[in-house]
């Protein structure tokens, strides 16, 4: 049985209004929760899709992970497109969309496929592009299907990322936005800025930089190995991630 839901908004919400976002509480109204790993929290979706987008409009979430994008299109009345290559991700998304709110009547429309190629979605017919890829193999979501962006390393990872980046260009109607969340790590103690790596492949695609937001991490791991670690061998422990919004 699925749990009775008491709070379906945030409480005391602002939209944020400077380029430094920080959300101490990860959010855990609706049907949100934090058990997919690296899944970001739904105050960054409900800020982009709030600033970006009109009711009514078509979002798009091609790596839709464990559905905190669509859930927050479909409570602030946009229809959105939730695309993964994962079987997995895409049987959570369409649990947690599955619940009736009044006021809430975006709609979900899931399909399995490839960031790198949207041939079921026509050019220029995307309103907001809001999506959270992940991160190389930081976290890796599977182990045999091929597809998964998230078992390769980063000089394959963001090879890739160049038909990632053409075809939010090419589905996204001009004047638009396509909003990124992307972090970095670290190699032999030495840091890896693989989030600008990103964002000049998307630079590079045509889009223009609009936002350039730096969210604070609150689930660093500071205690125990890394703690140990990080003092052993004298680097910092990487605490924030950097949110792109691009401008077609």
């Amino acid at each position: 049985m699925a749990k009775k839901i008491t709070k379906w908004e945030p409480e005391d919400f602002e939209p944020e209004m400077t380029t430094h976002w920080s959300f101490p509480k990860r959010g855990d109204w609706a049907t949100h929760d934090a058990k997919w790993r690296g899944n970001w929290s739904p105050y960054i979706p409900r800020n982009i899709i709030l600033r970006y987008s009109n009711e009514g409009d078509l979002v798009l979430d091609q790596f839709a992970g464990g559905g905190t994008t669509l859930v927050e299109a479909k409570l602030l009345n946009r229809d959105i497109i939730g695309v993964d290559v994962n079987d997995e991700a895409l049987n959570r998304c369409k649990e947690k969309i599955d619940f009736e709110h009044e006021g809430a009547n975006g709609k979900v429309f899931m399909s399995k496929g490839d960031a790198r190629d949207l041939f079921f979605i026509n050019d220029s017919s995307i309103d907001l592009i809001c999506t959270h890829p992940p991160y190389a193999n930081i976290i890796k979501y599977s182990d045999d299907i091929k597809e998964d962006l998230s078992r390769l390393k980063i000089k394959d990872f963001l090879e890739e990322m160049k038909k990632v980046a053409s075809e939010c260009y090419r589905v996204l109607k001009k004047d638009k936005f396509c909003a990124v969340l992307m972090g970095d790590t670290r190699q032999k103690g030495n840091m890896i800025p693989m989030s600008f790596e990103v964002m000049k492949i998307f630079q590079d695609t045509g889009f223009k930089l609009k936002e350039l937001i730096i969210k604070e991490q609150h689930n660093c791991k500071a205690t125990g190995y890394w703690k140990t670690n990080s003092v052993k061998y004298n680097f910092l422990l990487i605490a924030h991630e950097y949110l792109f919004v691009f401008k077609k």
